[in-house]
């Protein structure tokens, strides 16, 4: 503790030039110039690398299963997103939560546009696509003068901070790109708003859900990115190992079942559809520390991987097992417990299982029996504008069919590091790591209850281990001889934002 509190204070003072201001205001002041990284960066470097980007065209050029499934959920997107017209609707500043106009619709939707886009160009080669996505990316960065709102504004800076950091990584290079005004955007009104959540002093630091952290690591990690800044790539490393709030490792995902192979995931008291959308979150941070080096789906034996498995288990009509979860409530720390686990949108749909499954199964060799079968009843994955018109439906970039689909590596390439192999962020990662171990969620884990399961049953292998996911002609999931029996609990399926 006595670690953490010390980092904290040292990255509290480090960041203190950045601007960083109170919930609810306005983030217009200017914030310390983006600095070069000591090492430097691979571009494109987020969600997608170069490889991933030529495996898509390549795949889909030769009409490859599910590639073309995926592509095809691209170019029929819902609300015209990913069409080469769209006419960007830029805002001075937008808004979330509080009482001001709530106009941060305008953001997430130019912001699924112009990555639909970008994708579009980058699969095709047709430049009208990326003229498009250039142009909402230059409307927004000589437009936004700050953003503001409520308590909800970091959500507002963490989810479209992360997304639009992705969409300018692709465009970077592009002709007319202004790549420097763009990043002066990020940097100045998106990633105050960031470390003042990261940071925060207001509530308990444990009040917030794990997404509101993860959504503002996310960010962090991606402007870091984008600007080749290190120090920001590697504040998002340190907090996933030693952070305080809840999107730190070992309280994102507080239980460890190792008997069954399973963990539990910190918003499963609250709902399914939340809980979903911390694995996209998580999934999104270690993807992009992936591609730069820096393997965080692994930490903690990789843990992440258990709560995936979890999380997939329970929303495909299993039962798991829970253990009853406390947590912080307000400026006065209520222990507020939940007792069962939720459910709240269980069975719902959210496109986050093809990179977290791709990761695990066809790049490390691992079993995801759980996610393979949510994977077949969903479908191939879509974006915004498939899942729902609300700010839920965009929370995610989605198409994970088409960008995340790889071939089994070999044991050799299994075995291997990420590359590139060397990162200064690393370092901080390792000995978080080993510390870890003494959370209160791996003490607790070999003797925590396992209800709903049998003792010593590996509920992360029940699954349908050798489910197809796809026909090769149609892309039509097919389960033992095409019909997946899903057990409930007999409550209709609720859909929670």
């Amino acid at each position: 503790m006595t670690l953490q509190i010390s980092r904290r204070s040292m990255l509290k003072a480090a960041g203190a030039a950045t601007g960083a201001v109170g919930i609810g205001i306005g983030t217009g002041a200017a914030a310390a110039p983006a600095t070069a990284a000591p090492t430097s960066f691979a571009h494109p470097g987020m969600l997608h690398t170069r490889a991933d980007l030529e495996r898509m065209a390549a795949k889909v050029k030769a009409g490859a299963a599910p590639y073309t499934e995926g592509y095809a959920k691209l170019t029929l997107t819902t609300g015209r997103h990913s069409q080469a017209a769209w006419r960007p609707n830029p805002q001075v500043t937008p808004t979330r939560g509080g009482g001001g106009v709530q106009n941060y619709g305008a953001l997430y939707r130019d912001i699924h546009a112009a990555y639909q886009r970008a994708l579009r160009w980058k699969i095709t080669g047709d430049t009208a696509y990326a003229d498009t996505a250039r142009d909402i990316c230059n409307a927004w960065s000589g437009t936004l003068k700050g953003i503001g709102g409520g308590s909800e504004v970091v959500l507002l800076a963490g989810i479209y901070g992360y997304q639009f950091a992705n969409v300018g990584e692709l465009l970077r290079g592009y002709p007319g790109f202004d790549l420097a005004r763009f990043q002066d955007m990020l940097v100045k009104h998106f990633y105050p708003m960031n470390r003042h959540m990261m940071y925060r002093e207001t509530n308990c630091i444990g009040h917030y859900w794990a997404n509101w952290d993860l959504c503002t690591m996310a960010s962090i990690m991606a402007i870091g990115i984008l600007c080749d800044d290190r120090a920001k790539f590697d504040e998002t490393v340190d907090y996933f190992y030693n952070g305080e709030g809840n999107g730190a490792l070992a309280k994102a995902i507080p239980y460890v079942y190792n008997d069954v192979g399973l963990a539990q995931w910190q918003e499963s008291g609250r709902d399914q559809a939340h809980s979903m959308m911390g694995i996209g979150l998580m999934g999104t941070i270690c993807e992009m520390a992936w591609n730069q080096g820096v393997d965080l789906y692994g930490a903690d034996d990789s843990r992440f991987r258990k709560a995936c498995e979890y999380v997939a288990r329970y929303n495909l009509g299993y039962e798991v097992p829970y253990t009853a979860y406390t947590w912080k409530n307000g400026v006065h720390c209520v222990d507020t417990v939940q007792k069962v686990i939720s459910e709240g949108g269980r069975g719902g749909g959210r496109p986050v299982w093809a990179r977290v499954y791709n990761h695990y199964v066809n790049r490390r060799g691992m079993a995801m029996p759980n996610t393979r079968e949510m994977m077949a009843r969903s479908g191939p994955e879509g974006g915004g504008g498939h899942y729902g018109p609300n700010s839920g439906g965009f929370d995610e970039l989605g198409f994970g069919t088409l960008a995340y689909t790889r071939d089994k590596a070999t044991a050799a390439e299994a075995a291997a590091s990420p590359s590139p192999s060397k990162s200064t962020a690393a370092n901080s990662g390792t000995s978080g790591s080993s510390g870890s171990s003494k959370s209160p969620a791996a003490q607790s884990s070999g003797d925590v209850s396992t209800q709903g399961g049998k003792s010593g049953e590996d509920l992360a292998a029940t699954g349908a281990s050798d489910l197809a996911l796809w026909t090769a002609a149609t892309g039509v999931t097919a389960v033992a001889g095409g019909l997946l029996l899903l057990r409930r609990r007999g409550q209709a399926r609720r859909d929670a934002e």
